[in-house]
């Protein structure tokens, strides 16, 4: 009988009943959708850093582990002392260069030969290697994301270069330019921004990384495992990121918060003389009560698959129209957002609830 009233009145008011599932679904999907843009990005780049096949990564003093901030202070030369550590099997330098030109990209620039000593040649989807100074290297999502076809120029750090080839991507960075032209272009002749550094037993990692350290002059670089560069990318290491998610997440309780607020009390005012009823007819507090949150509840419920829908198929539809862009939804999240929309849905109908079960029967029937 209860559920019978309670549908009842969600369809007698289908605006403000579809308004409430619009906020509900607009809460899920903002939680979901920034916080799986955001995860998704720091993800593909984990990703991509371990396809590069290293096993140790050496950067100069004080660097950061965020991929592109480093600039290039390191001698080329210091390739020839860690190739000489014991089960180093292959050193590769590279320059990491920020872009922001349309959009924030690291450029890698590469000297070929070394590169792919890491993880096996590149796998060329169109074209091939470099055949000159201002040739370059695009992975499919990025040519595909600007259909770039191999033979065409493109614009890198305001210099124009032919693509010479497509490869599939995952191996750190989604353009590759020769290192000599990198190095021309920003200055930084001789030097390098990391060393990726290849054994011949990834068990020998932590060992290699000591054994960098007591070479004289190279004691304050910062030499990381490949594993231990996983265990740092994660939200809580990087700075602003889980107050990012936490601010989003806020933002979403509040919307939902308010339209169901809103929605649950002029519901009570509305229905005073129902309530009135009911009370004559010997329901009680707790009946009233329960009324108003069962009817929030259903509510959110549906607001809630109704964003889990819509965000799955927005998902769908970035990845799309902008391949470049990695959108991840988890269960776990959206077991998250779930319990986080319920909890500020029926937190909004707490004092409208209240208020109706505070009402006095003689008063609520005289109510016109």
């Amino acid at each position: 009988m209860m559920n019978k009233m309670i549908v009842a009145n969600l369809v007698h008011r289908p605006v403000r009943s579809l308004i409430s599932i619009v906020a509900i679904a607009l809460e899920v999907t903002l939680i979901l959708l920034i916080v799986g843009l955001s995860t998704g990005i720091l993800n593909d780049s984990r990703n991509r850093q371990v396809g590069v096949g290293a096993d140790v990564m050496v950067q100069p003093p004080g660097s950061s582990f965020l991929t592109g901030v480093t600039g290039a202070p390191m001698s080329i030369k210091v390739g020839d002392i860690l190739a000489k550590l014991p089960h180093v099997k292959a050193v590769a330098p590279v320059i990491w260069q920020i872009s922001t030109a349309g959009n924030v990209e690291v450029i890698y620039g590469i000297d070929l030969k070394s590169f792919e000593n890491l993880s096996g040649p590149f796998r060329y989807l169109q074209g091939g290697p470099f055949q000159g100074p201002y040739d370059a290297l695009v992975d499919d999502f990025f040519a595909s994301s600007q259909h770039i076809k191999v033979g065409q120029t493109i614009e890198i750090l305001n210099n124009r270069f032919r693509v010479a080839g497509i490869v599939e991507h995952g191996k750190g960075a989604r353009k590759f330019v020769p290192m000599a032209t990198l190095q021309d272009l920003i200055g930084a002749q001789g030097k390098a921004s990391i060393f990726y550094v290849k054994l011949d037993s990834p068990v020998y990692a932590d060992a290699v990384v000591k054994e960098v350290k007591t070479v004289p002059g190279m004691e304050r670089y910062a030499v990381r495992s490949m594993r231990e560069y996983m265990s740092m990318m994660t939200p809580s290491n990087l700075p602003g990121f889980s107050s990012f998610i936490n601010v989003v997440i806020g933002v979403s309780v509040v919307i939902g918060f308010i339209v169901i607020f809103q929605a649950m009390y002029t519901a009570v005012m509305e229905r005073t003389r129902e309530i009135g009823i009911l009370k004559s007819m010997g329901a009680s507090k707790l009946y009233i009560v329960n009324v108003i949150l069962r009817e929030t509840a259903v509510l959110a419920i549906t607001g809630i698959v109704v964003g889990i829908l819509v965000s799955l198929l927005a998902r769908m539809g970035i990845l799309a129209k902008l391949p470049l862009l990695r959108v991840v939804v988890t269960w776990g999240w959206i077991v998250k957002a779930t319990v986080i929309a319920i909890i500020g849905a029926l937190l909004g109908a707490m004092y409208p609830a209240y208020k109706a079960a505070q009402k006095d029967p003689i008063e609520a029937l005289a109510y016109e």
